[in-house]
């Protein structure tokens, strides 16, 4: 039979729209919209895909989404972050040994080699906890990933108070008659680190029961893909978690630049000025990107935080007194003659 038309018909990805005009058989062919498909020719509607696919290219049929993760098996951030944390878990294992294996010498027994252990522990600890962010996320790992980085942390930024702390006191202690001998002689410092890291554990125990993280699917926020990710549960528990590590660090900076200019003979003041300013730049610098980016780039700013801090006490702190130990023995010598002198 004759048809009259004056376009051509429309074809499969694209729907007929009225433009209006005088005659009926005169029409328009538009594009269908984003998530609809249409797999005949001059179709009047498209018909919209199911939540967990997307149409193809041509938008003729609907094929299922892809998930984003951050995967071992084809990411290349996967690579760089887990040679990365290995790189500098061996070096912190290097160092731990190093400390043992010289734990009579001065530079090693200044500030308490006690507290050094537990903190190149707990900064072991964080490196390692990276593994926790990598792979494909499901419940346990979503929940292990935050209280785990967070209690290996404040452990870490603990130990550094109470490096911080046991400087101010073995000052103010040398002084005649001062009564700071007597908290010397006490475990303040190992003490301190047990009650700022219960803290801790008692914030990450009450977020676990009251809303624990989980695996969660985001089929929304970029097109043709589904985000695995975890679902922090409850926020006001992931930021107090945060505040809190974020405090303690900030306590431990202020009273480090305040006696950051204390003689050499008194140890680390300085260096711990050094690794507090990096570790709260870190942080500072990572909350907005943080806060900015979806799926496995949020992640990946976590893990860039994680190993950057981590990295910058570990260097900060005990790269000095492994080139004293290592490559000027001489000095670690010297150094437990001044001790006497000044102690």
């Amino acid at each position: 039979m004759p048809e009259s038309r004056c376009n051509d018909r429309c074809p499969p990805g694209q729907r007929k729209a009225s433009n209006k005009r005088i005659y009926a058989c005169c029409y328009d062919c538009v594009p269908c919209s984003e998530g609809e498909v249409s797999n005949v020719t001059d179709s009047r509607n498209c018909i919209k895909c199911p939540g967990e696919e997307w149409p193809n290219e041509r938008k003729v049929k609907c094929v299922s989404k892809t998930y984003e993760f951050l995967s071992y098996e084809n990411d290349v951030m996967v690579l760089i972050f887990s040679s990365a944390s290995l790189v500098f878990a061996m070096i912190t294992l290097c160092v731990l040994g190093n400390f043992i294996y010289h734990r009579d010498t001065p530079v090693v027994k200044a500030n308490n080699r006690t507290v050094s252990f537990i903190l190149l522990t707990a900064i072991l600890l964080s490196f390692l906890c990276v593994f926790f962010f990598l792979g494909c996320p499901v419940d346990i790992t979503c929940m292990l990933r935050q209280i785990s980085f967070g209690i290996f942390f404040s452990i870490a930024v603990s130990s550094v108070l109470a490096k911080t702390t046991i400087v101010c006191i073995a000052f103010k202690a040398t002084k005649p008659g001062s009564s700071w001998k007597k908290v010397v002689k006490v475990k303040v410092t190992n003490s301190m680190v047990l009650i700022c890291s219960s803290v801790q554990v008692v914030i990450g125990v009450i977020w676990l029961s009251v809303s624990p993280p989980y695996q969660e699917y985001d089929m929304d926020s970029f097109p043709g893909k589904i985000l695995i990710q975890c679902n922090e549960g409850s926020v006001i528990g992931f930021y107090y978690m945060l505040g809190y590590m974020g405090f303690l660090a900030a306590v431990s900076f202020l009273l480090a630049f305040m006696v950051r200019t204390l003689p050499d003979s008194f140890n680390e003041a300085k260096y711990i000025t050094f690794s507090m300013l990096v570790f709260c730049s870190v942080w500072i610098a990572m909350i907005p990107a943080y806060l900015s980016t979806r799926g496995k780039y949020m992640v990946a700013v976590e893990i860039f935080a994680i190993l950057t801090s981590s990295a910058g006490i570990l260097l900060c702190i005990f790269f000095p007194k492994c080139y004293i130990i290592i490559l000027k023995p001489e000095l670690n010598a010297r150094k437990k003659q001044i001790l006497k002198t000044n102690l």
